[in-house]
């Protein structure tokens, strides 16, 4: 029978190439794992937004029973320069109410050429002191500019730091994109701010209403203990947002 004789060498060899192998793998398991992080990371980025138009526009058909994300383009020959028309961010709102502030929009609903191009506007005024509330655009980062006035700017991250700045007219401020913020009237006298959204249509929602004015309302016991509030109290500032 023979023997085979192994020299203490060959294994430190043999051992040495076995590890080679075994680092080239992890290296290999690690790269594609980060390649394939990146292309996520990647993708996200590019799915962020709207979708991107594939024609030189596609005008909203808002008489179109058709649900789609977004809205079905209108037959271009029907289109017309109206559809990229829109006047009312030349006139004040009104800011006589509780809040003290008026948004004007101009977003695919008053514009329909506005369709598949991911942007809209709106004007806000604001009385003196007026508010416009703490709230989210769910779809969209805001960039603002003030005209004329002083505002109170800020919002707050998901770790709950506040970013704030007092606003002179001809500055400009973003609230990044689905976080809440708020702006506020500071001068002694109106305020008139422009902002322009990265959505056709970013909506909106006001964090007090969207909580003690929902419909149907939220369970008392929710309200209650996540405000650490007396059902009295909560109830109080239902009846107070109440439409």
């Amino acid at each position: 029978m023979a023997r085979i004789r192994v020299k203490a060498g060959d294994i430190h060899i043999l051992i040495s190439s076995v590890c080679v192998s075994i680092t080239m793998a992890n290296r290999m398991i690690y790269f594609t794992l980060g390649l394939f992080l990146l292309i996520c990371c990647y993708s996200d980025r590019v799915m962020a937004g709207d979708p991107d138009p594939l024609q030189d526009f596609c005008v909203a058909d808002e008489e179109s029973n058709v649900l789609v994300n977004a809205f079905v383009c209108k037959d271009p020959m029907q289109v017309s320069a109206n559809d990229f028309f829109f006047r009312g961010l030349g006139q004040a709102g009104n800011t006589d109410n509780d809040v003290g502030s008026n948004v004007t929009m101009a977003n695919v609903k008053q514009i329909p050429g506005l369709n598949t191009f991911g942007i809209s506007l709106v004007r806000i005024d604001y009385a003196v002191g007026g508010i416009n509330p703490p709230h989210t655009h769910p779809r969209a980062t805001e960039v603002l500019v003030l005209l004329e006035g002083q505002l109170l700017v800020g919002f707050i991250d998901t770790s709950n730091k506040f970013f704030s700045k007092a606003l002179e007219k001809g500055d400009v401020f973003v609230f990044p994109k689905a976080l809440v913020h708020f702006q506020q009237n500071v001068g002694h006298e109106n305020a008139v701010a422009i902002a322009g959204l990265s959505s056709q249509f970013p909506g909106v929602q006001t964090i007090a209403n969207s909580l003690f004015a929902a419909n149907p309302p939220l369970p008392d016991s929710v309200l209650s203990k996540a405000f650490r509030i007396t059902q009295e109290l909560e109830n109080y500032i239902q009846k107070k947002l109440a439409y």
